[in-house]
């Protein structure tokens, strides 16, 4: 991960390093003292055009989980269509430039694999997502805005099954976005200036198991 120096350079300002409790200003969780079966105080499981079938979200025991020995998993979508994107996030941070990361594993889907970071969240129908597909090996960016989703840059990129991180640097209106510390992703947009929550998604039938969501909120 780059260090406060690496985003000076970068032209990003530097990242605050305190705790939740101190000031709201970084979010780590690495969801090992979350009942099993459960969500971490105060995230919510959502969805953008939810089928009929409710996906679970919860924290589950994972002997090879990267730290640790439980994650976030997303369970429970065989009735998923394509059009559902499977949310879970909170509002206990409110993010709208720093840095957010994420461990994931795409663990199955027939439809759809894989998943990402969801940011500057208004509610289930208005926020940004990155987000990585082993079945179309590509990494995106997008808007989902008024429940409407719209691609906003690409990168083709395939990567080896099993646990990887996901990267989303963001100031004014302007985010990049890394996998396993390799920038691929560069956009400006400017659609949703409000800060909001942060979190993470699926999209139809893409089963994900997550670790280590940190957030850092820019000064």
């Amino acid at each position: 991960m780059y260090g406060i120096k690496s985003l000076h350079r970068f032209g990003w300002p530097a990242l605050l390093a305190v705790t939740v409790a101190a000031s709201g200003g970084q979010l780590k969780e690495d969801f090992e003292n979350v009942p099993v079966g459960k969500l971490p105080a105060k995230w919510h499981a959502d969805a953008t055009h939810p089928s009929s079938d409710a996906p679970l979200w919860s924290v589950e025991a994972a002997q090879d989980a990267p730290s640790g020995k439980r994650v976030l998993r997303l369970e429970n979508l065989s009735g998923n269509r394509g059009y559902t994107f499977n949310l879970c996030y909170t509002k206990g941070i409110d993010f709208q430039d720093g840095e957010i990361s994420v461990r994931f594993r795409a663990d199955s889907g027939r439809i759809d694999e894989g998943g990402g970071i969801m940011w500057r969240v208004q509610d289930h129908n208005n926020y940004y997502v990155a987000r990585f597909n082993p079945l179309e090996d590509n990494f995106r960016f997008y808007i989902v805005k008024n429940g409407s989703r719209h691609e906003l840059a690409s990168a083709d990129i395939k990567l080896s099954k099993g646990w990887h991180t996901m990267r989303i640097l963001q100031h004014g209106d302007r985010f990049e976005g890394y996998l396993d510390g390799k920038k691929l992703l560069e956009q400006h947009n400017d659609q949703l200036k409000s800060s909001g929550g942060v979190g993470l998604w699926t999209k139809a039938d893409a089963a994900t198991s997550f670790d280590d969501f940190t957030v850092r909120r820019a000064q």
